[in-house]
């Protein structure tokens, strides 16, 4: 018997002697449950159980990849670029593999392979999202400023000429409200609203109104932020910009905001 399970072996004995488990974690120097793991060993398998036993986890999911699997992920990833995710819908589609992204991500770093990295954009290559006509597209959006406190945005395509209003809450009724203050103020008419796909924008009443205005209404495909871009820009410069410079519980708020407007 080695050196350690001599002495758990003592550990057990003076706690078989004493019952008290407080005497024996304070002159053996160890906690309850240590005490109480090699106790509950020793009933149940005599001296033998005071062994130390082996850490290794019963399985292992690496040894599901053979040197064959191995040589197909690699080959995968080299031929096509494809991530862990990717990789393994494709081994399970085209070979009939199950793995997780977890092996699969293990596989490429142990293979040291390097990370998939897109290259930037050309300038070239961007499309710019603009109207020639002013009031041909008025995007217009809402963001959370504080609480109870919605910021309304509207801002047209062309000539980038902006509406704002606060209000409590993001409602049909607050969105009529601000729609008639968006055709009062804009100098030209509008001809078409474009917008994400709050629920505000899509009551009835809401739908009704656009349709006795002849405006068109267009709402971004799901996922496109990128669409309402200029609003979505014109929101975050407000919020980085002006709304730290000023008070929100201010009564005075809705006068600085229309400041803010014409100045920008």
């Amino acid at each position: 018997m080695k050196q350690e399970e001599k002495q758990r072996l003592g550990w057990v004995k003076l706690y078989e002697q004493t019952q008290d488990a407080g005497f024996v974690c304070r002159r053996c120097g160890i906690s309850r449950p240590t005490l109480r793991k090699w106790w509950k060993r020793y009933k149940e398998q005599g001296e033998s159980g005071l062994y130390s036993r082996s850490h290794r986890p019963h399985s292992s999911p690496l040894k599901k990849v053979n040197e064959e699997i191995k040589i197909l992920i690699l080959s995968m990833r080299k031929k096509r670029k494809l991530g862990p995710k990717r990789l393994q819908s494709e081994l399970k589609r085209l070979h009939d593999v199950s793995l997780s992204v977890a092996v699969i991500h293990k596989v490429l770093k142990m293979n040291k392979c390097k990370l998939l990295v897109r290259p930037p954009r050309k300038k070239s290559e961007y499309v710019r999202y603009s109207r020639p006509i002013p009031g041909d597209r008025v995007q217009i959006d809402t963001c959370k400023i504080g609480p109870n406190l919605y910021q309304y945005t509207a801002i047209d395509d062309c000539t980038r000429y902006r509406v704002l209003q606060i209000y409590k809450k993001r409602t049909a009724d607050n969105t009529l409200d601000f729609l008639d203050k968006v055709i009062e103020e804009m100098p030209f008419p509008v001809q078409r609203v474009q917008t994400d796909r709050g629920m505000e924008f899509f009551a009835e009443k809401v739908q009704l109104r656009l349709m006795e205005y002849s405006i068109k209404f267009r709402p971004n495909k799901p996922g496109s932020p990128h669409l309402n871009g200029k609003v979505e820009r014109s929101q975050k410069t407000d919020l980085e910009e002006f709304y730290p410079t000023v008070n929100l519980n201010s009564d005075n708020l809705e006068n600085l905001l229309a400041e803010c407007q014409i100045l920008s």
